[in-house]
């Protein structure tokens, strides 16, 4: 049993990552209907960000320490927010009334774009980079169970997080903005909603939470590069599939089911199928029930 617990909590704090991921394809997705297949590189910039913003912080912080591992992640979130806004404002918003599958395109090339780009770039470079200790881990005892400290902080930082997403949606005037404009974009915009600040907020708030699970990855796994991001990128999205895409707590949901899921084959089967459990799960809830867990069934018009 003491194994089992081990091989959850794993899992949780695995899951809490890519739920904060998957988060950004649901949000961009109910408004939009279309997946931005570049967030998985935002979420690897926020990492980056993390990377260079550490020596700066110092100056101001200790580090490591949660206050400055905090500002650290708060300035990243704030950084990768407008990188965000700036991909959606010059890639996106021209095609917005194209079809889906030309934007669909071209979110693929925008994140190959980024990847490539940072590979060949002098500030990132191809060879991986070992991320700095912004929060001191210490190992944790509960019985038999051996924690990191780094869990614990994973798992909090997402709870909080996941509060500050739900009372932005559901209690403040953007928020319900946003829920117009993902019910029904034409009445929002005649109701005299600008859908062009939503929309940008939409995507600015959904790289803020990618960047906060690159630092978070980060801090736990310390080895960062410019494609790091598309295992995880491609995870969360099977993430906001399984808990039905376009719906928040479907997405937080369908995170954690991915992360214990892993964790458990990796532990109890072989590390060989860790990667592929995801996808063996993608095919199932497409067979199973396409809309997700949490998702609603959709008549669409031919």
């Amino acid at each position: 049993m003491s194994e089992f617990f081990q091989q959850l909590i794993n899992g949780f704090a695995f899951g809490s990552i890519l739920a904060l991921i998957a988060l950004g394809y649901t949000m961009v997705y109910g408004i939009l209907r279309f997946i931005n297949f570049a967030h998985g590189d935002v979420f690897m910039l926020g990492a980056f960000a993390g990377f260079y913003l550490a020596p700066k912080v110092a100056t101001v912080f200790p580090i490591p320490s949660i206050t400055g591992g905090l500002a650290v992640m708060a300035i990243s979130m704030a950084i990768c927010a407008a990188i965000g806004i700036v991909i959606e404002k010059l890639a996106y918003r021209p095609l917005r009334k194209r079809p889906k599958l030309t934007v669909l395109i071209t979110a693929i090339g925008v994140s190959l774009l980024i990847e490539y780009t940072c590979q060949n770039s002098h500030v990132f470079g191809a060879s991986p980079k070992s991320f700095p200790t912004l929060i001191p881990a210490y190992p944790i005892k509960l019985g038999a169970l051996s924690l990191n400290s780094n869990q614990l902080v994973v798992l909090g930082v997402t709870l909080a997080l996941l509060a500050a997403l739900r009372f932005i949606v559901l209690k403040t005037k953007i928020g319900m903005a946003m829920r117009a404009l993902a019910f029904n974009p034409e009445a929002a915009a005649l109701m005299g909603i600008n859908t062009d600040v939503v929309i940008s907020f939409t995507f600015g708030l959904g790289s803020a939470l990618a960047a906060a699970a690159g630092i978070l990855f980060a801090v736990n796994y310390p080895s960062i590069d410019p494609l790091m991001g598309i295992l995880p990128g491609l995870k969360a999205f099977v993430a906001a599939v399984l808990g039905g895409i376009g719906n928040l707590p479907g997405a937080a949901l369908g995170g954690i089911i991915i992360g214990v899921t892993e964790t458990f084959v990796a532990g109890y089967i072989s590390s060989t199928y860790r990667d592929a459990i995801a996808f063996g799960i993608l095919i199932l809830i497409l067979l199973i029930k396409p809309s997700g867990l949490l998702g609603k069934k959709e008549i669409e018009k031919v």
